[in-house]
């Protein structure tokens, strides 16, 4: 199919962008590598593509003083390879799994984190990281946590006149650790079910504070603190983790695995992720 006609637009400032979305009836447009399928099938039907691709202040990318901050333009793939991103490992750890290279050449962070998709890798990151996804609109410019900004099934708390202008990652603080894993039909394809996980250790080994993020598992990345979970089963932590994918999973089965298979892989990657961050957190905080 072909997309419904549309106006393009491509202004050069941040006002003009939310100018042209006044009135609801504009759609952003950084990379397209999901808003262009969905024009080809007319699931949508903007009256007008907004390009902000050459707002400089949506292209910039680097350490700020709250931590690594992403423009709303910044390609995935200029991301990959920032050195400066080292700063925040799990970007690292899941970057080479979002879609293939040829994607991540013109897919951006903060679209990722706009279309919201439940299997996406970046929203996980997001929320487990506990990054600040900041917006503009008629209103003024305000931000949120990643966690309240992604609402539900492609659905985020940005409204239609919204735009994304950036997305923080905090700087990894001492004794922490991190992990992340997914099982997909193929590389590239969306996961069936992923993990990213966060540990920190204080001075004498003993976790403070453990966080968890699924994806591909409910209608959104859900995040659960689990720091109990490591604290009181350490040893073996499978049973525990095939005890929390009861609770969290609760996405319908479909041709590429039940719900309870999903179940049985979340619990895996659960247990070996978290036991994985552990151990890095720890080996980190003895070489600090």
């Amino acid at each position: 199919m072909k997309a419904a006609p549309f106006a393009y637009v491509r202004p050069g400032r941040l006002d003009d962008v939310l100018g042209e979305l006044a009135g609801g009836d504009g759609k952003v447009l950084a990379g397209g590598q999901s808003l262009v399928p969905v024009l080809a099938m007319r699931l949508g039907r903007p009256g007008t593509l907004v390009d902000i691709t050459a707002v400089p202040e949506l292209t910039s990318v680097g350490t700020e003083r709250d931590g690594y901050r992403i423009g709303a333009a910044v390609r995935q793939r200029a991301v990959e390879h920032d050195r400066a991103a080292h700063a925040v490992p799990l970007i690292g750890m899941a970057m080479p799994f979002v879609g293939h290279r040829e994607l991540r050449s013109r897919g951006t962070v903060c679209g990722s984190l706009a279309h919201a998709d439940p299997a996406a890798e970046l929203p996980a990151v997001a929320c487990c990281a506990q990054a600040t996804v900041e917006l503009a609109g008629p209103g003024g410019r305000r931000s949120m946590p990643a966690e309240e900004f992604v609402t539900g099934a492609m659905t985020t708390a940005a409204g239609p006149e919204d735009v994304v202008v950036a997305v923080t990652f905090p700087h990894t603080r001492p004794g922490e650790g991190f992990g992340f894993a997914e099982i997909a039909r193929r590389h590239g394809d969306f996961a069936l079910a992923g993990v990213v996980t966060r540990v920190r250790v204080g001075d004498d080994g003993a976790v403070t504070e453990a966080r968890l993020t699924g994806s591909g598992i409910s209608d959104r990345a859900v995040t659960r603190d689990v720091t109990s979970l490591l604290t009181e089963h350490e040893d073996d932590l499978r049973p525990a983790a095939a005890a929390l994918a009861e609770e969290v999973v609760d996405t319908g089965g479909d041709s590429h695995g039940s719900t309870g298979y999903r179940r049985r892989l979340f619990g895996v990657l659960a247990a070996r992720e978290l036991s994985r961050a552990l151990h890095r957190a720890r080996d980190r905080k003895e070489s600090e």
